[in-house]
């Protein structure tokens, strides 16, 4: 995928404003953890509000009511993450990917063009109950609720499987079985491109932001910590998967299943390839690989 394209294609979508963690009704083991905004903990102004309830779980969420045209949301703290937040008035959710301590958002408003100004700047401490957690959410890169087909199919492909290896294994054999690459959307794709999973899911194809979120998701449904991982291989912006297991810990950079042993994950690379020497080659070599950005 093109560096640009891609670069054009990170986007955030609309978080979800209800906290539960839902069976889904065939009886199989789904666990759906969706954002809340409770109010307990506010910071802002009558326009742009913080709510950092959950900030033990790994997130804030934040809305926005005034009328400025765009938004940016900047959360700092080892790293910058920059982000457009909508401008309905909804809450969105916003990952604390860099485990404990003190973050900094700021929210901005449009003036004119690329220009901006400050409408909230707060620091937030943060102490997670979990580290994983962050990476056990739905947010603005893998976006789902209890209604998602996204839901049964991770449940439909994992059924019967109690082990969290070959459970991974049966969701990174799907994606790369059941989903082609778009090559016409990846030279076309829009700034504001949002993955869509059940799209991504009935139409089984998608650029490599698709395949990573798809994946993310159904991993987290099935209560295995992952994180999407946006970067470069080759100096070409990419997005990939990384997972964590109670036998390994965090396997970071990227993941690949020869059919016995975990080394690295590219699901859009092992798609593509089809076996192909080379591509595995590419994908078993984590110097290939740089890591930018973590939600």
């Amino acid at each position: 995928m093109k560096k640009s394209t891609f670069r054009h294609a990170i986007a955030f979508a609309l978080a979800l404003t209800l906290c539960t963690m839902t069976p889904v009704s065939d009886g199989q083991a789904a666990v759906i953890r969706t954002p809340s905004a409770d109010g307990v903990v506010t910071y802002g102004n009558g326009v742009a509000v913080i709510d950092a309830s959950h900030t033990s779980d790994g997130y804030v969420m934040i809305r926005y009511t005034g009328g400025a045209r765009r938004i940016k949301v900047r959360i700092t703290k080892n790293t910058q993450y920059t982000y457009d937040l909508n401008v309905s008035g909804a809450y969105e959710t916003f990952p604390l990917t860099e485990g404990n301590g003190v973050y900094s958002v700021a929210i901005f408003e449009q003036v004119e063009g690329t220009m901006y100004a400050q409408a909230v700047n707060q620091t937030i401490n943060v102490t997670l109950s979990n580290d994983k957690l962050p990476f056990l959410y739905p947010n603005q890169f893998c976006n789902y609720n209890a209604m998602s087909a996204v839901v049964g199919v991770s449940d439909s492909v994992c059924a019967g499987i109690t082990d969290p290896l070959q459970k991974v294994a049966a969701i990174y054999n799907y994606a790369i079985n059941n989903l082609t690459y778009d090559y016409n959307k990846a030279a076309t794709v829009q700034s504001g491109y949002l993955p869509n999973i059940d799209s991504t899911l009935a139409t089984r194809n998608g650029i490599c932001f698709d395949y990573a979120s798809m994946m993310v998701a159904m991993l987290r449904l099935q209560d295995i910590p992952s994180k999407l991982v946006i970067g470069y291989t080759s100096n070409q912006y990419h997005a990939w998967v990384s997972v964590y297991t109670d036998e390994q810990g965090w396997i970071d950079n990227v993941i690949f299943f020869n059919g016995n042993d975990w080394r690295f994950m590219d699901p859009t690379f092992a798609s593509t390839g089809k076996g192909n020497p080379s591509v595995t080659e590419h994908i078993k070599n984590s110097a290939n690989y740089s890591a930018k950005f973590t939600y």
